[in-house]
């Protein structure tokens, strides 16, 4: 091994204008040849790959090492020229290098996509599985995504503002993780499954657009599109009509779609009324694309409207039996607005199941990605909504008081969404199943990658939150 001197250090993408340049590179080592007195690799770095020639050196390296490499941009002969590949038209001769982090044999290979690998294993090494090159182009173009959203949102004038992770258990449609409280003793905390209750005291506080890319965890069973955690775009508008939400998502949608070379179907999404969905395609999310849209990796966005608002409880649901003590729940969220039509039979508690709601979701190729609605604003309303669940005046004054003493202090009419971003982020990508585009998902069994929790905790932690475990 040999020390590098100190000179210009690049990104792998730069070194081609570097021509006849002395520079220093840094990265793994992709790949390694052997060729008796001159070694080959392949150096990579974030933003490419380019060969390396050593003349009696760097024979002790193994693949994934970290080094350091100091020498010339070279022009390769033309015979040797690779058109088919970035930097193919360059190579670097190696003068000096540094091994700064050696890499013992790997438990996984990190070239190939990774498929044919079992997914246990990959989520034990994620950190060696994120090396993948498709694994670190799902994590740009996730990236590169949520930017496109953000500065579509602040070019309509939104502000962006973060709600707290540590809240009150309400109903929400989910179960809620709690958390022990250590300063008082058999209260808890839930963590939020959505910013739904903030975001709507936003609209009270005249933030009027108000948006945040929220960390929302819900304790229900896991499947392919649908984990523990998952990230959403919420955004909330003031002095708005369900239309006016529909356009402004709409447009930022399209527009972020199309920075991150995503392909739409058709430049107006198609609105659909509930009833005519389930007539025609059987669910509320359906598939609009053609076998060759499907080929060619098309997104078909479309709105679901005019659904019910309330639904019989189904049984052996155990959040729903939980919050719909009458036999009616909700079929989105309490917060919602009925039709304006609608609003007397909801203040009488007549013809339940007859009453829809401003709710309206954003489906794309089979799948839900975005659901909001025009929320209640009067404490009437709210108040209306949870008396068809069978909840009285005491039980709901204390599940949502805060809400209610909020609206009659002058909440403006508002509406809003939010967007499933990791389900986005699968149909953009191509993938099926969630945990390819997050990057430390968990497992099947809701065991965390890497890490191994859920863990039990010491006696010490148990008693410091007043907590005892009983073996059942």
């Amino acid at each position: 091994m040999t020390s590098s001197t100190t000179t210009q250090q690049l990104p792998i993408g730069q070194v081609a204008s570097q021509l006849g340049q002395t520079v220093t590179l840094v990265g793994w080592v992709d790949t390694k040849r052997d060729h008796g007195k001159l070694t080959f690799i392949d150096l990579r770095d974030r933003t490419g790959k380019l060969q390396c020639v050593g003349f009696q050196m760097m024979g002790e390296l193994t693949t994934e090492s970290v080094i350091s490499v100091t020498g010339l941009v070279k022009e390769r002969p033309a015979k040797l020229v690779n058109a088919n590949v970035i930097n193919g038209n360059i190579e670097f001769e190696v003068k000096a290098y540094e091994i700064l982090n050696p890499a013992k044999e790997l438990p996984i290979l990190v070239e190939g996509d990774g498929r044919e690998v079992s997914e246990e294993v990959r989520l034990r090494y994620r950190y060696l599985d994120l090396r993948r090159e498709r694994m670190r182009n799902i994590v740009k173009l996730r990236s590169d995504y949520f930017r496109a959203l953000r500065e579509a949102l602040y070019e309509q004038n939104f502000t962006e503002v973060e709600t707290p992770m540590l809240t009150k258990s309400t109903k929400e449609g989910a179960r809620d993780f709690v958390v022990p409280s250590r300063f008082q003793p058999g209260k808890f905390y839930a963590l939020p499954q959505s910013p739904q209750q903030y975001k709507q005291l936003l609209m009270t506080a005249g933030v009027e657009r108000y948006f945040q890319f929220a960390r929302c965890i819900r304790d229900e069973d896991l499947r392919a599109d649908r984990g523990f955690e998952f990230t959403q775009l919420d955004l909330e508008l003031s002095f708005v009509e369900r239309d006016d939400v529909m356009q402004t998502v709409e447009s930022m949608v399209k527009s972020a779609v199309k920075a991150v070379g995503g392909k739409l179907k058709a430049e107006t999404f198609p609105v659909v009324d509930y009833q005519d969905a389930m007539a025609k395609y059987g669910a509320d999310r359906f598939d609009l694309r053609s076998e060759e849209d499907k080929a060619n990796g098309v997104l078909a966005f479309a709105w679901v409207v005019n659904f019910p608002f309330f639904k019989q409880v189904d049984k052996a649901d155990a959040a729903e039996v939980r919050d719909g003590k009458s036999g009616w729940t909700f079929t989105h969220n309490p917060f919602s607005a009925p039709l304006p039509e609608h609003q007397e039979m909801l203040l009488k508690g007549e013809q339940i199941g007859e009453i829809l709601t401003t709710q309206y979701d954003l489906v794309c190729n089979g799948y839900e990605v975005g659901g909001g609605s025009i929320r209640a604003h009067r404490p009437e309303l709210l108040a209306a909504t949870f008396k068809v669940m069978g909840y009285s005046d005491e039980e709901i004054r204390d599940s949502v008081g805060h809400m209610l003493d909020a609206f009659e202090v002058g909440t403006p009419p508002h509406g809003g969404i939010a967007l499933g971003l990791d389900r986005m982020v699968m149909l953009l990508a191509g993938e099926t199943s969630l945990k390819e585009v997050i990057a430390f998902p968990m497992t099947a069994s809701g065991r965390t990658a890497v890490m191994d929790a859920p863990s039990p905790v010491t006696d010490e932690q148990l008693a410091e939150l007043h907590l005892k475990v009983i073996n059942k």
